[in-house]
């Protein structure tokens, strides 16, 4: 891959214009309310969605908007969300996805980070939260969606920005990652390297549209290929996932690891219960021990993982052509150039087999253009021609990538450095135990321990000491952990990622 700099390109009109202009009448959205699966709420062709993301850009520009300009969109899983977020990048603008779940004062501290200029919002707002700027309820969108005027695709350029996403990354306050409008180019890679996806494809996301994972995955990379995108709305519990798949027509399903844990806890799904669904996608976090070979077990189906971040989205992954093997994410996607460099500093490449930090190279189209007005975060990433993201892993001979977890977090268990996933693939394997989390645990300023926050098996009986007699068999004593705690659940985030960074108030909890 090279750079692109400057050549016209708009991701609207990539993902969505070119199969208007060559399949208008083709389904390219269906939604679907969880209670009534048997049955779209809506249905959208290539035509009708270009229709209404042209006016909708184009009520955007009458309303005051100029290019360049950030607009929040807070609509939840809905498809006026997915067409704003393509209309603003139609129209020229950045577009802003948030959580709907987001408390005023989150809300209203992203809104001043960013700067935005308008905001598209199903919940009203207080005074004090946006004063001055543009709001827009879901009826207004609704009315600019059948305005008298449609717009032009805007002639951007590749790395024109596109949209900005915010993510907690390693500091207490979330940072935008600023994506380029040829962000959409750098997914290609993923097309055959991760999904074997086709026009006749309907991919169905378990995820919420503030996520990249989700706005990705869920809609510009079907929509780029042809292919339908599905949303569900309504009550997401794991158990109906089996019914929405098989009503929906699924052909490819996407979720963290966590929804897939829990369909096969609390759905039981069997072989041929799934409808015409040839494999799952997973990405987020890094599977429980287990899960990729008990999802295929129970359900005679493949689960293909990757890796990604925010910041390039996925880059390494299993998929059809690519075998899963065993304790290992998968291969560099085609044309993408990765590298180990050393955890401690440097930028010169480590041998096959050797551990650090995993690195993209900065000429992939994938990768961010920054850290929203933060210069100083951006140059900690970049090592000369390489971004490093935090992840750790190694590279083997035949090109396999090992992840080893978060550089930020790695727990010191009495002086060692040791990785969260290391404990919890051993924890996993104890009887009685469905889900297990670990965490750093601070008893004094100058003291922490390592605790482990068990999920128990529902028929199973399970104390701490057995869970502790396991780990000591298997791991370090120094890496055992100190604490067990047993909760209902693990706290999660509106995707399905585990929070680690609630777990250890839990422990204060009981």
């Amino acid at each position: 891959m090279t750079p692109l700099d400057g050549t016209p390109f708009n991701m609207a009109d990539y993902a969505i214009g070119r199969a208007a202009r060559s399949t208008p009448d083709k389904t390219a959205l269906l939604v679907y309310d969880t209670a009534t699966p048997e049955r779209p709420q809506e249905s959208w062709t290539f035509a009708e969605i270009e229709d209404a993301i042209l006016r909708l850009a184009a009520g955007l520009a009458e309303r005051g908007l100029k290019p360049g300009d950030r607009i929040a969109i807070r609509l939840g899983n809905s498809s006026q969300s997915a067409l704003l977020f393509f209309a603003a990048m139609a129209g020229g603008f950045i577009a802003l996805p948030l959580s709907d779940q987001l408390t005023a004062t989150e809300l209203k501290s992203l809104l001043e980070d960013s700067g935005a200029a308008a905001i598209a919002t199903s919940s009203p707002l207080t005074d004090d939260i946006m004063p001055g700027a543009i709001v827009l309820t879901s009826a207004d969108v609704a009315l600019l969606m059948r305005g008298p005027t449609r717009a032009d695709y805007t002639p951007t350029a590749t790395d024109d920005p596109a949209f900005l996403i915010y993510t907690s990354g390693t500091t207490s306050k979330p940072k935008g990652v600023l994506h380029a409008q040829r962000s959409a180019l750098g997914r290609r890679p993923m097309y055959q390297g991760w999904y074997g996806i086709t026009p006749d494809d309907r991919m169905l996301h378990a995820g919420a549209f503030n996520w990249t994972f989700t706005l990705g995955v869920g809609l510009t990379d079907p929509w780029a290929n042809g292919a339908t995108a599905i949303v569900c709305t309504g009550d997401k519990a794991p158990e109906l996932w089996p019914a929405l798949i098989a009503s929906t027509g699924a052909t490819l399903f996407a979720a963290v690891p966590g929804v897939y844990r829990q369909i096969l806890k609390y759905a039981r799904p069997e072989r041929g219960t799934l409808g015409r669904l040839r494999h799952g996608l997973t990405a987020g976090e890094t599977p429980p021990p287990g899960l990729i070979e008990e999802w295929t077990a129970t359900t005679g189906l493949p689960l293909y993982e990757a890796l990604g971040m925010s910041e390039i989205s996925t880059y390494i992954s299993t998929g059809p052509d690519v075998p899963y093997r065993f304790g290992t994410v998968g291969k560099p996607q085609a044309g993408r150039r990765i590298a180990i460099l050393p955890a401690e500093g440097g930028n010169q490449p480590l041998p096959t087999s050797a551990e650090g930090l995993i690195a993209v190279h900065r000429s992939d189209p994938g990768l961010m253009l920054g850290y929203w007005n933060r210069p100083d975060e951006e140059a900690e990433v970049m090592r000369g021609e390489w971004f490093v993201g935090g992840d750790l892993g190694s590279i083997d001979a035949d090109g396999y990538v090992t992840h080893l977890g978060r550089a930020n977090e790695l727990m010191n268990a009495g002086g060692y450095r040791v990785s969260p996933l290391e404990i919890e693939a051993a924890l996993a394997a104890c009887p009685g135990v469905a889900e297990v989390a670990c965490s750093e645990i601070r008893i004094r300023s100058d003291v922490s321990i390592i605790g482990a926050f068990v999920v128990g098996n529902d028929a199973a009986k399970i104390d701490a000491d057995t869970v502790k007699a396991f780990a000591s068999e298997r791991l370090a004593a120094y890496k055992v952990p100190k604490e067990i705690v047993f909760v209902d659940k693990l706290p999660r985030t509106a995707n399905g990622k585990v929070q680690r960074k609630a777990l250890a108030p839990l422990l204060q909890s009981k």
